[in-house]
């Protein structure tokens, strides 16, 4: 889990990026693989200015994208969620900010807890250059920062396609709030969302 890795920072004073996305190049749209995506998903459903959260795949070959080929680590994709969210209520940055302090470890390569293999890297799909750039800022920045005990092995990877997971995956958390996988990966994400982000949360 990813106070596992922090140096002792209060998740509450976790770094806000010190470059951000002008709101004319935001395209209210971020692609982001931290793991299993029902754990991901469960996060950024929480948060206000996001409109809807899909679980799917990106990086790989559009004939393998589906959660056998995925699971199999030999296809190229990882699991990722696709988020629409207003900019003028929930910033790039603010996502991101989310994402490496509560969604997921960003430190582990190729894994999140026991789930191992490409398809669980801790990935960043740009759409843009712009949204490349101040994710690229931000790694350099929380690296700088100490606020980890390892270096972030986040990839940029240009966003190809995204392609849809399965509709039995989409908004697994909330309708599987009793799976022990949930109970014991996903809740405690939402309930640090909840704890240290509360300006941060739909009202």
């Amino acid at each position: 889990m990813t106070s596992c890795t922090l140096t002792g920072h209060s998740l509450s004073t976790f770094p806000k990026a010190d470059v951000s996305l002008d709101l004319a190049n935001d395209t209210g749209r971020l692609i982001l693989g931290g793991g299993c995506f029902w754990c991901t998903e469960a996060v950024f459903l929480q948060i206000h200015g996001v409109d809807s959260v899909v679980s799917g795949y990106a990086g790989g070959h559009p004939d393998q994208a589906n959660y056998k080929s995925v699971c199999s680590g030999v296809s190229g994709h990882a699991e990722v969620i696709d988020i629409r969210y207003q900019p003028d209520k929930v910033t790039y940055t603010d996502l991101l900010r989310l994402f490496f302090a509560v969604a997921h470890d960003p430190t582990q390569l190729n894994k999140q807890g026991n789930d191992q293999g490409s398809q669980y890297r801790s990935a960043i799909f740009f759409i843009t250059p712009a949204q490349q750039n101040v994710a690229s800022a931000y790694i350099e920045q929380l690296n700088n920062s100490g606020v980890f005990t390892a270096p972030i092995a986040t990839t940029l990877e240009p966003l190809s396609e995204f392609f849809n997971a399965e509709q039995y995956h989409q908004n697994y958390a909330q309708q599987n709030p009793m799976q022990p996988y949930i109970r014991f990966t996903a809740q405690p994400k939402v309930e640090k969302l909840q704890t240290y982000f509360p300006d941060q949360l739909k009202k």
